[in-house]
């Protein structure tokens, strides 16, 4: 049953993790949770490829340079890989690439900071291959609010929510046959843009707050207004956005990080074995609160349990995250996805749906 769906994952962040650093993917990358062979495994078909930089780019050049410097990579990587993945711009691409049993790539910009508030830089980056863009990361830009600034620093936005610009940008998106991405963006953006948007939307990569109460994650209104929408919600593996347990416990050694860093410092007068220290000291306090791969299928079935089987679908966000379940560590891994929706007594329509038909429906209905 796995290998006849469609496997579509919504958000990838292999490019920036291991492709823009020149790794070569399409041989095992033992020290990432992406590569060819493992993808195989796993049985996965499309891949959107998340074009990531953060706020400060890397390039002197500025964050639109970061953004094609990064397509440029997948481009390279999709050369020298003719049989094996190919980019696809539109939903006959893809279907003819499935068809051909090679991995789909489809690029995902998360960020609106990379178009630089430049309408001719979105247009850009479409003809270059976007299908998506997260209209905003963690980070706010001029025209939208993230879910962090709105959650976390309210007190100092200027604004909350999507300027006549941003809603400019949605419109201008629809326009393109670009999908709206709503993840990371605060409750006010989000409902902004699913008021503005004439197609239906994506989140590709965030899970259910009502479960993981983090800012990442969304309510249930939310929940029921993608569905209104005809969009959806691509469920985050991080386990910080599955489990609550595991949520409040990384928030509490956070908290603690500056005390302790400072006190092994003051000891080693070494930055980084203090930094080691830490990561060793964080790892062994979390590890034991690991959710597993059916707190993973628990998200998938609060919101098929909400709104049904149409509105949800994965995001894994492998290769962006710190922490993955017990059971999905790495991209080989989504079978178990499956088993444990058989488990449950899903039926074969829905397994097929939840794994990429959503996906691809809303695709379909944007370009």
């Amino acid at each position: 049953m796995h290998s006849k769906a469609i496997l579509v994952d919504g958000h990838n962040d292999v490019i920036y993790s291991s492709i823009w650093n020149g790794k070569d993917i399409s041989r095992p990358v033992p020290e990432g949770q992406t590569d060819f062979p493992r993808w195989k495994k796993g049985g996965l078909d499309v891949q959107f490829f998340s074009v990531f930089t953060d706020p400060e780019p890397r390039s002197k050049l500025g964050l639109f340079t970061d953004a094609n410097d990064q397509i440029d990579s997948l481009d390279a990587l999709i050369q020298r890989n003719p049989q094996s993945i190919v980019l696809a711009r539109s939903y006959k691409d893809i279907m003819k690439g499935i068809r051909e049993k090679k991995i789909v790539a489809l690029i995902g910009v998360e960020g609106g900071h990379m178009i630089e508030n430049d309408m001719n830089k979105l247009i850009a980056l479409q003809k270059r291959g976007m299908r998506y863009l997260t209209l905003t990361w963690n980070n706010s830009t001029p025209w939208a609010t993230s879910a962090m600034d709105e959650t976390l620093h309210a007190d100092t936005l200027k604004h909350k929510g999507l300027t006549d610009f941003g809603k400019t940008i949605v419109r201008k998106l629809n326009e393109l046959g670009v999908l709206v991405d709503l993840s990371h963006t605060g409750e006010q953006t989000f409902y902004d843009a699913i008021a503005t948007s004439t197609r239906p939307v994506i989140l590709s990569h965030s899970s259910v707050y009502n479960i993981c109460p983090v800012f990442r994650n969304v309510k249930d209104d939310q929940i029921k207004a993608v569905a209104k929408n005809g969009g959806v919600i691509c469920i985050n593996f991080f386990s910080g956005f599955i489990s609550k347990k595991y949520a409040a416990k990384s928030e509490q050694l956070l908290q603690y990080d500056k005390q302790f860093t400072d006190s092994v410092y003051a000891l080693t007068h070494d930055s980084v074995e203090t930094k080691k220290q830490w990561a060793h000291y964080y790892k062994e306090q979390t590890e034991p609160l690991r959710p597993t791969l059916s707190d993973v299928v628990d998200h998938i079935d609060y919101i098929v349990k909400l709104v049904g089987d149409d509105y949800v679908g994965i995001g894994s966000d492998f290769d962006g995250i710190t922490s993955v379940p017990i059971g999905l560590e790495d991209v080989s891994c989504y079978p178990a996805i499956t088993a444990e929706l058989l488990r449950r007594g899903y039926s074969e329509k829905s397994i097929d749906k939840i794994l990429g038909g959503n996906v691809l429906r809303v695709i379909k209905a944007n370009f």
